[in-house]
């Protein structure tokens, strides 16, 4: 019994992602930078080829203005390298104006013949510090404003901060039926209340079972409100080895060089680092063990030198397989892990881990994938 009705009751698999290092976060020691792992576009679009020779379903590409690649940018130029992995987009509402946006979004999903899916994140904008619900409400228009350029023949919408009358959508029309599906994340009432409404996948930081279940139940509790049901997925970092002494062992080295001030620097340095969210990771390593751990194989002492997620599961094949299934019981369907260094940890977890996982495509699952080209002006029908 999962703890909230989820929305792929029925599924017996789970769509499992890696993670591209956009944002300056790859390290061989974490926090000691290493010029082989910068955020470049070679090494980043390594990433993203080593994730799909491995098999992974997805791969998420964060967005940072001040160490980070532009996100959007970055997916265009992963479209003619793959052709099976999803690209999880980070899209910060706001940065571009709406209808624009949709455009974008749009011609990527066609570029890669539906294979996007879209990361709605929220965060302030360089040299701005907004208001949380202004923030969210701002996220909501353009929420609101994408999903009319997707289903319906015209945009009209009236709202705070956007005004748009009667714009023809057959120039945003995606490759996928309803366009890309919607991840969130966030724990303020705003940002519950957003997702609850508008968004498909729930995504949450590592945190103790009965917290990740509280999270679960509070944004169920809004989606009931508007008779929808979601599905959750978790943002966790990931050290498998053949046995659990070995993966401990490796945790203590990727931080064995760490100094905590330095640390704290990177975690300041991100446009996030004051949500309600990062101060539940900063929580997590206060509530932990003398070792770092807050319950077995969950480990924060990630997040000493990092922002936004800071927990990893270390274990052997086996407990990270035990752990992965405790969560697929509680109803979370959409995993997106990393490790550091990424292109390496990618090859332990997808000959260690992968193969031993029933894995799906969520855009599959959801029906999204139209069987042909679809007849819109970006794809084979009439521009007008």
């Amino acid at each position: 019994m999962t703890v909230v009705p989820i929305k792929s009751s029925d599924l017996n698999s789970s769509e499992i992602s890696w993670f591209s290092a956009l944002c300056s976060d790859d390290y061989q020691f974490l926090g000691i930078p290493d010029g082989k792992l910068r955020s470049s576009w070679d090494h980043c679009s390594k990433i993203v080829k080593e994730s799909e020779v491995q098999g992974f379903n997805n791969i998420l590409c964060p967005s940072s203005y001040q160490v980070g690649q532009d996100t959007l940018s970055f997916v265009a130029g992963c479209a003619p390298i793959t052709s099976k992995i999803n690209l999880l987009a980070a899209v910060r509402c706001g940065e571009m104006q709406p209808i624009m946006l949709a455009r974008t979004i749009a011609t990527l999903d066609h570029m890669l013949n539906g294979r996007l899916t879209i990361n709605i994140i929220s965060s302030d904008f360089p040299g701005q510090t907004e208001d949380s619900t202004y923030r969210y409400q701002r996220s909501r228009e353009v929420v609101e404003i994408l999903k009319q350029a997707w289903t319906k023949d015209s945009i009209n919408h009236k709202g705070k901060i956007y005004n748009f009358e009667n714009i023809d959508t057959s120039p945003v029309v995606p490759y996928q039926t309803n366009g890309p599906l919607l991840y969130f994340g966030g724990y303020s009432p705003s940002a519950l209340e957003l997702c609850g409404e508008h968004c498909d996948v729930y995504l949450m930081w590592p945190e103790r079972k009965e917290d990740l279940a509280g999270r679960m139940r509070a944004v169920n509790g809004i989606a009931k409100k508007y008779n929808r049901t979601l599905d959750y997925g978790l943002r966790v970092h990931v050290i498998v080895r053949d046995t659990e002494i070995e993966a401990k062992e490796y945790a203590e080295y990727i931080t064995s060089k760490l100094d905590d001030e330095y640390g704290k620097m990177i975690r300041d340095r991100a446009l996030d680092s004051t949500s309600l969210g990062v101060s539940h990771q900063s929580k997590n390593r206060e509530i932990s063990d003398k070792y770092g751990y807050i319950e077995p194989n969950l480990w924060t002492g990630v997040g000493r030198a990092r922002s936004g997620c800071g927990a990893a599961i270390v274990g052997s094949t086996d407990q990270v397989l035990s752990k992965i299934d405790e969560y697929e019981k509680m109803g979370i369907r959409a995993f997106i892990f990393s490790g550091y260094p990424h292109i390496d940890e990618a090859a332990h977890f997808g000959s260690k881990v992968l193969p031993k996982l029933k894995t799906c495509s969520l855009p599959t699952v959801y029906g999204r994938i139209p069987n042909e080209t679809p007849s819109t002006p970006l794809g084979i029908g009439i521009r007008k």
